[in-house]
């Protein structure tokens, strides 16, 4: 059997204030020593994934943007994934629909429930939202699938989300955004789908960790073997029907080390 680790990133792998990892080195190592993939499952965007693995080292499997798309490195450990879609340096499962087509929605409604999405904000409305340095803001924009929103009364998304099915796309909520995206995709389907062709690359059966702590996390956590729910920044967790889950004792990268030895 098999291990593959899927973790959400802001306020699991990486803290919540501070966007740092350096708390989970002890266990990063243990991953790379035991030759387990480390594969990302986030809201972020493919360029803020490939930032932050360049930080973190690696160059692995990834899932952006809620579950929208799998990016699998071409060559990743030899082992053939051509029965995948190609684009540029990677084998992809496109799971999302258009980031044009989430845009033409979120246009159409924006002014009437008082939407503010990332296509609209400023580099510096960004900043301030996420306390992500100039450069990363910059980078959370450049958006493929999904568009992430704040709104000044939350008490209408339940209509916007009546509204979003008619058009193939839904809202989800993650940390410190709400998310318009496509129907058919979260983080479980896409990790549901990367298990199913892990399974059939390695020709044997996987034991899936998964780490998140927003209910976006959610899908995630109720696809996976082993669920993990990590303290999030108001030292609350995430709820599933599991039996298994398992809850950190520490918030962020802390808590994340701490799951990932006990284990790995």
């Amino acid at each position: 059997m098999k291990t593959i680790v899927f973790t959400d990133l802001d306020g699991t792998f990486l803290n919540h204030n501070d966007y740092s990892f350096e708390a989970s080195i002890e266990s990063l190592e243990k991953i790379f020593n035991e030759d387990i993939p480390l594969v990302f499952t986030t809201s972020k965007t493919k360029v803020e994934v490939e930032e932050l693995q360049k930080k973190v080292g690696i160059k692995e499997p990834f899932i952006v943007e809620n579950g929208a798309a799998l990016y699998i490195p071409k060559n990743y450990k030899k082992y053939d994934f051509s029965f995948l879609e190609s684009v540029g340096e990677y084998h992809i499962l496109q799971l999302g629909v258009s980031y044009e087509q989430v845009l033409d929605f979120y246009n159409l409604y924006k002014d009437e429930f008082q939407m503010l999405g990332f296509s609209d904000m400023t580099i510096a409305e960004v900043e301030e939202l996420t306390g992500l340095p100039s450069e990363a803001a910059k980078t959370s924009k450049q958006r493929g699938f999904t568009e992430p929103f704040v709104i000044k009364d939350a008490r209408v998304v339940k209509k916007i989300q009546e509204l979003a099915e008619k058009h193939q796309l839904k809202i989800t909520k993650g940390g410190r955004f709400y998310h318009l995206i496509g129907e058919n995709q979260d983080k479980g389907k896409a990790v549901k789908k990367c298990v199913a062709i892990f399974e059939k690359i390695y020709n044997d059966t996987i034991n899936s960790i998964g780490l998140g702590d927003g209910d976006n996390d959610i899908p995630l956590l109720q696809n996976v073997d082993v669920p993990i729910a990590i303290q999030n920044n108001k030292g609350g967790y995430v709820t599933i029907e599991n039996p298994k889950l398992q809850k950190s004792s520490f918030k962020g990268a802390k808590g994340w080390n701490e799951m990932i030895l006990k284990n790995v």
